[in-house]
């Protein structure tokens, strides 16, 4: 009784957690696995038809466009917010720079706006006939940019604005860690005659290897289940171009009706989700080990 009165705060607090994992994940993706083999549309009166669902999504040519396009843009998103949210830790936590509270207030702000409201203002950004950008470039006697009706373009738009928006958390991750990393390390390559490029391959990269495989495992994973920011910015468009994987589940699940259709691709990226985690966790822990 002694025991159970010490910690009933910590087993409190941990049945809280349970029941809200249950609730909000365990329930839902057990319901999610049970549409995904009916033919469920939303309402009552669904159908059992086993593997049915799956076997279609294997010769939906629209499915692997979301998925492929998905792919590109997690490979060509995640590298890019990396880079930039090192680059901007690494001089908000040098000395030298002067103004670093204004500036992560700054860099900050987008990652507090919703990506709904972020699509927006990129949207009024980058508009074809309304935009600031292609205002700019009109001012300066060039030839405005189809932004939004070039799927490339669209995509180049895409990306940046994720990085725009998501670069804060990354940061505060980093400069949490460059903190970390003792002074003396820096100050024995100083006597050495180390330049910074060589601290920073030497010093800084190794020892961030930890929150760097913490960053790229988080920015995949949000990457594969972008969904508000693309949606506002460009509905996956022009046409279908840039449909990722979520919208596509989004679409057939509530425009079309196909519940059930739609379960089983999102079963299929929680899937790929699932193998693309225990791939980067296993790459992460041997890199760690070493």
């Amino acid at each position: 009784m002694k025991k159970f009165s010490k910690n009933k705060w910590p087993l409190f607090f941990t049945g809280i957690n349970i029941v809200l994992f249950c609730l909000f994940f365990l329930l839902p993706a057990i319901l999610g696995l049970y549409y995904s083999l009916t033919d469920y549309k939303g309402y009552s009166g669904e159908k059992f038809i086993g593997l049915a669902n799956y076997m279609e999504l294997l010769k939906d040519k629209s499915f692997y466009k979301a998925l492929l396009r998905t792919a590109e843009y997690t490979i060509v998103d995640v590298p890019i917010l990396y880079a930039v949210s090192l680059l901007v830790a690494v001089m908000l936590n040098n000395d030298k720079v002067k103004g670093k509270f204004i500036s992560k207030i700054i860099f900050f702000l987008p990652w507090t706006i919703s990506g709904i409201i972020a699509g927006v203002i990129w949207r009024w950004l980058f508009g074809e006939n309304f935009g600031f950008i292609n205002y700019v470039i009109s001012e300066l006697h060039g030839e405005p940019v189809p932004w939004f009706t070039n799927g490339n373009f669209a995509f180049m738009v895409i990306v940046f604005a994720s990085v725009w928006s998501y670069t804060a958390f990354n940061m505060l991750q980093f400069m949490t860690a460059l903190k970390n990393i003792p002074k003396s390390l820096y100050e024995a390559a100083d006597i050495d005659g180390a330049k910074w490029i060589d601290k920073f391959r030497h010093i800084t990269l190794p020892t961030l290897k930890p929150t760097s495989f913490m960053v790229i495992l988080l920015a995949t994973i949000n990457a594969m289940k972008e969904f508000a920011l693309i949606q506002s910015l460009t509905n996956g468009g022009p046409g279908t171009d840039n449909m990722l994987i979520v919208q596509y589940i989004y679409s057939t699940g509530f425009d079309k009706m196909r519940v059930g259709y739609a379960s089983a691709a999102s079963m299929v990226l929680f899937v790929v989700l699932l193998a693309l985690g225990i791939i980067q966790m296993k790459i992460g822990g041997s890199s760690n080990e070493e």
